[in-house]
């Protein structure tokens, strides 16, 4: 599959999965009664389906979701011009957070009922400089070890034609969901 082909094929499912998610939940807060009996992946598959609401740091670096499966996680999205720190170039904050959000998203999936976790540590190497002109970018997070109270992960931000753009590693500690 060429570059191009690839790059459309990202876009389609793209804007499929944005557009279901914007006509049912949209952005927003998930209600902790409405995920309580949910596992991880159950949680993330409902955000994709529409069904939940999914987080509003995406709309505000637009980036989404675009596949989970156990272990996995896949987010997508496009620096902007609005994304640039002073120096010209897209602001490292930007592939941090499209990095923290597949490694953190790739553990949830991993999460069963009554289980929740947080970032402890975060590492982002940034290889190659991303513009508004590089087109679509993914963030595809795996996960490592998924233990009882520790998980690890890692994470790729690569381009449609293959180049890597940054990586990134991080252990997340697991907890018992407060109740609420």
């Amino acid at each position: 599959m060429t570059t191009e082909e690839t790059q459309a094929l990202w876009m389609q499912q793209y804007d499929t999965v944005v557009e279901r998610m914007n006509a049912g939940a949209g952005v927003g807060l998930a209600n902790p009664a409405d995920i309580a009996s949910l596992t991880g992946l159950q949680h993330m598959q409902a955000m994709l389906d529409g069904q939940l609401p999914y987080p509003h740091i995406a709309h505000t670096l637009d980036f989404s979701l675009v596949e989970v499966s156990e272990g996995r996680a896949v987010f997508q999205g496009q620096p902007q011009l609005k994304h640039y720190n002073p120096l010209g170039s897209v602001h490292g904050g930007w592939y941090a957070t499209l990095l923290d959000s597949a490694l953190g998203c790739a553990v949830h999936t991993t999460l069963p009922i009554g289980r929740a976790y947080t970032t402890a540590e975060l590492g982002v190497n940034i290889v190659r400089a991303a513009s508004h002109k590089s087109g679509p970018l993914r963030a595809i997070g795996t996960v490592l070890h998924a233990g009882r109270q520790l998980a690890t992960a890692e994470a790729r931000i690569v381009g449609a034609d293959g180049k890597l753009y940054a990586h990134a590693t991080t252990t997340c500690l697991v907890f018992e969901a407060p109740a609420r």
